[in-house]
């Protein structure tokens, strides 16, 4: 089955998507994402430029020997451009694979390991009251996990606190924005909302919570010391993991589950993490990780050390991303928990779906495939608008982790 024509779709139904569409000489197509927040275009020319010359006339079953083209026939290996790059190729010779075979992807990875994949919502609020609010709003959707972010006293923004509270996109502007940010605020407050969530929900609904890199070590180690009480189901991103020996000061100083990862691109990313079990679940996203081929390495890998999957489930992943992680996590036997920001419903007009929530879990279509498509001609209806990230300050202007 040959790849005879690749094309790259950038569209913007409320915010930027980048997505490959390989067509096969049997007729059939897949569709993967690529989008990469912020750098959208940078993973479009990549595709454009110096992937999709080398995919035409392949045999579109080799899925493994593309991956390993794509990555050391480079020589640049690596970073979430190229990545973001390989992954939307892989999602896409997958859907065509699973196609092919008339089954849904989940069957092509070793069938069902859970007849449901369990999602955590994002409640948040401007104080603890409205974030309370909004948990209940949660429970009462259905989700058994959910994570809690809340304005701080002293502080006119932080990350995860929004305006919308369904559709949260972070990207926010036309040139990046510029938050201030207080360590010792937070740190003070952020115990309290658990406190008061405990109090307010009792033991049984998860509770997770998102740092967004912004800690040292020792003050991630700090945190989740002062959270035990409240038992979380994890503290995310709690300090940079460039160095992951980082993990080990943490680790020393609290049983606060630790997740991490959403902004890793290759398995030697959480090696030492992993190897060493200094975290609990590993955050790594299909579409900036190398594709389903590459997560799956990942969750095997992890599977040995007792680490469970967590997958990023942002909104500037797109459902495509969505779809095929939710194959990957129907299959892999150390799934955890799967984040899930929901999509606009423009969104969800332009990437037709077959998977669906309910009672706190999302499920996998059964139509061949990964089970999701791209209208492309709604897509042209919505074109590219930059939009970036915001960036941080602290108080005295030093640049700090967003």
């Amino acid at each position: 089955m040959k790849i005879v024509d690749a094309r790259v779709i950038v569209t913007c139904p409320g915010r930027n998507f980048v997505t490959l569409k390989i067509v096969t000489d049997a007729g059939s197509h897949g569709i993967g994402d690529a989008t990469l927040n912020g750098r959208e275009l940078a993973v479009a020319a990549y595709l454009s430029e110096h992937v999709i010359p080398c995919l035409i006339g392949r045999d579109a079953h080799q899925i493994e020997d593309i991956w390993q083209f794509l990555y050391r026939g480079a020589y640049w290996r690596r970073g979430p451009v190229t990545m973001s790059a390989i992954a939307a190729v892989d999602v896409a010779l997958w859907d065509i694979k699973a196609k092919a075979a008339a089954m849904p992807l989940y069957q092509l990875l070793g069938g069902r390991s859970r007849s449901g994949v369990m999602v955590y919502g994002h409640a948040n609020g401007r104080d603890i009251a409205e974030t309370t609010d909004e948990v209940q709003r949660y429970i009462e959707l259905g989700y058994r996990a959910i994570r809690a972010q809340s304005g701080v006293p002293g502080m006119k923004s932080t990350y995860g606190v929004s305006g919308d509270k369904m559709f949260y996109e972070p990207a926010d502007a036309e040139l990046p924005t510029e938050n201030l940010w207080c360590t010792e605020k937070y740190l003070e407050h952020v115990p309290k909302l658990f406190e008061s969530l405990r109090g307010r929900f009792g033991s049984e609904p998860h509770l997770l919570h998102d740092v967004h890199h912004r800690l040292t070590p020792i003050e991630a180690a700090r945190l989740g010391k002062s959270l035990e009480p409240y038992r979380l189901f994890w503290m995310e991103d709690a300090t940079p993991a460039e160095n992951q020996a980082n993990f080990r000061l943490i680790r020393q100083h609290t049983v606060t589950p630790l997740a991490v990862g959403e902004v890793f691109n290759t398995i030697w990313d959480c090696k030492q993490l992993v190897e060493e079990q200094l975290i609990d679940y590993i955050r790594t996203t299909i579409v900036h990780a190398g594709g389903v081929t590459h997560l799956k390495r990942i969750a095997d890998f992890a599977s040995l050390h007792n680490v469970r999957m967590g997958c990023h489930g942002a909104t500037d992943l797109s459902p495509v991303c969505m779809g095929a992680s939710l194959h990957l996590n129907t299959a892999v036997p150390n799934f955890g928990v799967q984040e899930y920001m929901r999509h606009t419903p423009a969104t969800d007009a332009v990437f037709p779906h077959d998977y669906h929530y309910e009672s706190g879990y999302l499920h996998a279509g059964e139509s061949p495939g990964h089970g999701v498509d791209i209208d492309e001609a709604l897509a042209k209806k919505y074109p590219y608008k930059r939009a970036y990230l915001p960036t941080n300050r602290l108080e005295d202007g030093t640049l700090w982790n967003w």
